[in-house]
């Protein structure tokens, strides 16, 4: 494994930096925003509101220029620092004293910052915040749901998220959609349009957030001609002036430079994210594509290097790393217990006209994640048939350094989900995936993950006629005594009556959210650079952009297909085993019945070995859910799908769930993704994805594949085509994507005894990469669990 880091000076100092802060939480948000409502609610209309607080921000926020860095801007005060939304979710001052003692995703906070928070902050926001009045309008099914571990809810402690930046921001500056807006207010209709006000209102918050963005960018600029005033060094003091020149220019105006597109991209980025988007997801999409006119033209004109470019990328990917997300507490904690903030930046794949989007920027990319080996941003390689096999085998040499990343996506079934969604095609050659893997048409959908659901509580619900045996409460329907249950069609149609009343009640819970957040939370900033917003005049989390979709996140898939196999294979195929005797063992969390447990692990079929009797019973769960889900509409226009992957809540999950026929036992993590059960794939890598395969996944927005190798499985050439050709394989039966740990499990156990041995140790954990020493026991133990392929 490569364990040198090629970078100048420069590079060096910013990463040391940024790897070597301490992560602490800042009061300056919380304090700023609050100031702001004091000053204008109730005075103003809810966008102009929201925009006039963007725009206190934007005045007052600290301005960071760090030390030798040439791309400029921080979301906190300085690197590692990261902000509260208090009117999302006012965290307590108890909260506060949790995030700063935990052992693991841990920020700092000082004596001052409570005292700010419990004198300043909760006294205003305390029943305003839209976690408090989200709790307020659910009703006791919904909270009963939520309590038991049937599904979780995203926007409890953050906004709608997952968005991703098109290409327009290269195109235009801010003053060019100062314009459009100016325009589109000029031809409302007061007379005939209803709405026509609702609309002026937004219109006037979007223009007022182009002139903050744009303010934001000019103190950076009068720092830097500052800061370049008293420095000494003529060599740094030139890059002061042109910061100084490159902030005058960005965002105003479009970005003329490849540097000036990073930093133009980077001032868009910090806007959304202080905006509104606390568990963001922001990301600059094909970045490569994007970047290429820049790249080209100026390397042609002899104004850049491809050594300069590099070193700007370098820079880049410090800034996104800077910035942790921000604390979370409870059951948002543990679905998502990780620092890093999800922006994904997508490599290759092909462009809006449908030709290989591979360039010399994707490889410059490649080797920047390869050099830099840092956790954020997070990337990925979107594979075509049209894109060459050195393309594949570049990003194979990555993958085999062992951080789990790029993950790699199927360009081609992307565009197939997103066409099938309805998108137009030249909007889904557009697209990509962001977050873990959700797919979406860049810069013109609001694309929306509304929480996971758990599929293998609703199986135990569904075994206990409707009761929660871990509390006895009932919070399901009267579906049948399963010991009468005759077949495994009867036992899957009382768990589809039950998937469908839990469905409602989450479904009807994120309608109120979606209400919420649509009345009091509007992102104007956010919805500028969103097509269709501006023409529209409807905010982003309104429905105002041109694709609006929700997803609901299946959780478990290889857990629950393992249970339903156990059960039909030795209760009603061979009766082995009665269901009353089956249900008496799980009680018993298979204590005195280890001989069961075994029969259970050893002697079922088991998805993830191209068992047909296993992956039929799969198919059988995926369409329950697939048809309760898809296809329902959203108050604001959207669209209702699903998506199969689990972030950290399959250990969640599995920590309110008994013993099931599985042979798990109770508390245990459930599988992740549309990955196997732990240990449970026998035979190879290859039986792996011919299993997933057999999930129409074309039908969904993403779904999440791991596998494990021995680092020696992909040593040399042989080792690089055999996973390029593995890959190649599985997108050719339409998997969506897959990614790798290259580590093996002796190495992993060791780190858990001797952490200090391995503090620069990165793992894939789902959607994303962790240093293996920031995750909880219960998730390392999961990683270790999964089956070590040592080859192919």
């Amino acid at each position: 494994m490569t364990t040198g880091i090629n970078v100048n000076d420069r590079i060096a100092k910013l990463r040391e930096q940024s790897l070597n802060t301490v992560p602490r939480l800042s009061i300056e948000r919380a304090r700023l925003v609050t100031e702001a409502y004091q000053k204008h609610a109730g005075k103003v209309s809810v966008p102009v509101l929201r925009a006039l607080t963007f725009k206190h921000l934007m005045e007052n926020k600290t301005i960071c220029i760090n030390e030798g860095e040439l791309i400029v801007g921080e979301r906190g005060t300085g690197p590692q620092e990261t902000p509260t939304y208090p009117e999302l979710c006012c965290h307590t001052v108890e909260d506060f004293d949790v995030i700063d003692k935990r052992d693991k995703i841990f920020f700092r906070v000082d004596e001052e910052t409570k005292h700010i928070q419990k004198e300043e902050i909760i006294p205003f926001w305390r029943g305003k915040a839209i976690r408090d009045l989200m709790f307020a309008q659910m009703t006791p099914a919904w909270k009963d749901c939520y309590e038991a571990g049937i599904y979780t809810e995203f926007m409890e402690q953050r906004s709608p998220g997952h968005t991703v930046a098109g290409g327009n921001i290269y195109q235009n500056g801010f003053l060019d959609f100062k314009k459009k807006i100016e325009k589109r207010l000029q031809t409302l209709d007061f007379q005939q349009d209803p709405e026509a006000y609702d609309k002026q209102e937004e219109l006037t918050a979007m223009a007022i957030c182009c002139d903050a963005i744009i303010t934001f960018a000019h103190r950076h600029a009068a720092m830097a001609k500052e800061l370049a005033g008293k420095e000494e060094s003529p060599v740094r003091k030139r890059e002061l002036e042109e910061i100084a020149e490159i902030c005058s220019h960005v965002p105003a105006y479009a970005p003329r430079t490849f540097r000036e597109a990073l930093q133009m991209y980077w001032f868009v980025h910090l806007g959304v994210i202080t905006e509104l988007n606390t568990w963001d997801s922001f990301c600059p999409g094909k970045l490569d594509i994007h970047l290429y006119p820049f790249y080209e033209r100026e390397t042609k004109a002899g104004t850049l290097t491809r050594e300069a470019a590099k070193e700007l990328l370098k820079c880049f990917w410090v800034k996104v790393n800077n910035q942790p997300a921000p604390p979370k507490v409870g059951i948002t904690l543990q679905e998502s217990a990780t620092y890093t903030d999800f922006c994904n930046i997508n490599i290759g794949g092909i462009k809006p006209d449908g030709t290989n989007g591979v360039n010399e920027v994707s490889y410059l990319l490649l080797d920047v994640v390869q050099e830099m080996r840092i956790l954020q941003p997070s990337t990925n390689v979107q594979v075509s048939r049209k894109n060459p096999d050195q393309f594949v085998i570049r990003a194979a040499e990555v993958i085999r350094e062992g951080m789990g990343f790029p993950s790699v996506f199927n360009t081609d079934a992307v565009l197939e989900e997103l066409l099938r969604q309805g998108k137009s095609l030249e909007d889904a050659r557009g697209g990509g995936t962001s977050g873990c893997v959700e797919v979406g048409c860049f810069g013109k959908e609001a694309y929306i993950l509304t929480g996971y659901f758990n599929l293998v509580k609703i199986l135990e619900i569904t075994l206990h006629n409707g009761i929660d045996p871990q509390t006895g409460k009932k919070i399901g329907l009267e579906t049948g005594d399963a010991t009468q249950f005759g077949s495994l069609d009867e036992l899957l149609a009382a768990f589809k009556q039950q998937v469908k009343h839990f469905a409602d009640i989450k479904i009807r819970g994120n309608n109120v959210i979606e209400r919420l957040y649509a009345k009091y939370m509007p992102a104007p900033f956010m919805s500028i650079i969103i097509e269709d917003c501006i023409e529209n005049a409807r905010d982003y989390n309104a429905g105002g952009a041109r694709y609006n979709s929700r997803y609901i996140q299946g959780v478990g898939i290889g857990s629950i297909t393992d249970c339903l196999s156990a059960i039909n294979y030795h209760v009603y195929d061979n009766k082995n085993i009665s269901m009353a005797e089956l249900l008496a063992v799980l009680q018993a969390d298979f204590e005195g019945h280890e001989k069961e447990r075994q029969l259970f692990l050893n002697k079922t079929p088991k998805y993830g070995n191209d068992d047909d009797y296993a992956d039929r019973i799969m198919l059988k769960v995926f369409e329950i859910f697939h048809e309760v889900v898809n296809g329902r509409k959203t108050p604001n226009g959207g669209t209702y799908r699903i998506e199969m992957l689990p972030t950290t809540c399959h250990v969640y999950f599995g920590a309110v769930i008994g013993a099931m026929p599985d042979g798990r036992k109770a508390g245990r993590p459930l599988s992740e993704g549309i990955s196997p059960v732990q240990g449970a794939d026998k035979h190879g890598p290859t039986a792996v994805i011919k299993s997933a395969a057999k999930m129409d996944q074309l039908r969904t927005g993403g779904a999440l594949l791991n596998q494990k190798f021995t680092p020696q499985v992909v040593q040399g050439e042989t080792g690089l085509r055999n996973l390029k050709d593995l890959i190649r394989a599985y997108f050719k039966m339409d998997g969506h994507h897959i990614q790798f740990n290259i580590v093996d499990a002796a190495t992993l156990r060791d780190a858990q005894k001797s952490p200090e041995k391995y503090t620069n140790l990165i793992v894939r954990v789902a959607g994303y990469s962790d240093y293996f020493n920031n995750l909880t026991k219960a998730l390392q133990d999961e990683i270790i669990e999964r089956t070590e392929h040592a080859g192919f």
